[in-house]
């Protein structure tokens, strides 16, 4: 068990599925205490039991990431149930892929609320407290998308991850002494993400796609574990991890 893991109060949001709820299961077995969010209540429910079943230590707050009011209360009810907060996961993300002249406007439009405006809305919540304590760690969930455009399909997802890693990088220029920042750019990873296309043929496209290529959502977990356990004074500014047949 990693002391550097250990008893640290970890928030993760978009954690009732996918890459969300295995970080959150690999976290709490090295000793983390967790605040989960997501809008799925139950599914988040369901996770809080059967980590505390398991011996370990979570609470449950239904959040949408774009509301700015659901992710600050998810903080502060971490704040106020565990005292303090040490790191924060922003995960949450959707990837409707479209091409662009299909014009599925309102998924651009929710792409870049909870895409960008759901990490920024984290940051916001989580900095001052940071701030105050001397100490924290902001990891940003981006994507290989966010290195080269997913064109054809993702141009618009791949302009809210090129977002999300500049606003990241940033951060890591302007975070105050003792604030840690991590960019996660996954590739092809098993979660629902290849299910959110309201297009048939890329829907179709893609998920045979990732069916064929993609990695276990544990192995994001364990990247975002390798980041937490560094010692304080070490910052994990990224990590890129894609299937090895992935050619971009």
């Amino acid at each position: 068990m990693s002391n550097n893991i250990k008893n640290k109060v970890i928030v993760i949001t978009g954690a009732s599925s996918g890459l969300g709820e295995t970080t959150a299961r690999h976290l709490a077995s090295l000793g983390a205490r967790l605040v989960l969010g997501a809008r799925r209540t139950e599914r988040l429910q369901k996770l809080v039991a059967d980590i505390t079943a398991a011996g370990g230590e979570a609470i449950a707050v239904t959040t949408d990431v774009a509301r700015r009011a659901d992710v600050e209360a998810l903080v502060a009810q971490g704040v106020q149930h565990f005292g303090r907060i040490d790191v924060l996961v922003n995960n949450a993300g959707i990837m409707p892929l479209a091409p662009i002249a299909k014009l599925k406007v309102e998924e651009w439009d929710r792409m870049i609320d909870v895409n960008i405006k759901g990490v920024l809305y984290g940051v916001a919540a989580a900095l001052p407290r940071f701030s105050a304590q001397g100490s924290g760690h902001i990891i940003n969930v981006a994507s290989v998308a966010g290195i080269k455009v997913f064109a054809g399909m993702g141009t618009v997802y791949s302009a809210t991850k090129f977002a999300v890693r500049a606003l990241s990088e940033g951060l890591r220029t302007e975070a105050p002494e003792g604030v840690r920042t991590t960019i996660i750019s996954p590739g092809a990873v098993d979660s629902e993400l290849k299910t959110h296309s309201s297009d048939q043929e890329t829907s179709a496209a893609v998920q045979a796609w990732y069916e064929a290529n993609q990695i276990p959502a544990d192995s994001v977990a364990r990247a975002i574990a390798y980041a937490i356990e560094q010692p304080e004074n070490v910052d994990i500014s990224e990590v890129v991890l894609r299937p090895v047949a992935q050619e971009f």
